[in-house]
């Protein structure tokens, strides 16, 4: 994987999470993200679709969040 589409290196920094908080976050040890990282091995399909569901995931508490300050300040 090349160093202009790193999923890890992306992921983390729009989470913003470290490697390793993300490795926790996903249940792995912190060298295997850091392989996927830097490419010495390709980040698994599985591990992908974990990453794009924690965006969806942060995506949607944002939205939450204003929603919820919104319906407050009706009050």
């Amino acid at each position: 994987m090349s160093d202009k589409h790193n999923i890890v290196k992306e992921t983390a920094k729009a989470l913003g999470m470290t490697q390793k908080e993300l490795a926790e976050r996903i249940g792995v040890n912190k060298d295997t993200l850091g392989n996927w990282a830097r490419g010495a091995i390709e980040t698994p399909k599985w591990a992908q679709k974990i990453f794009e569901l924690l965006l969806i995931e942060k995506k949607f508490n944002t939205i939450k969040r204003i929603i919820s300050e919104e319906l407050q300040d009706e009050n």
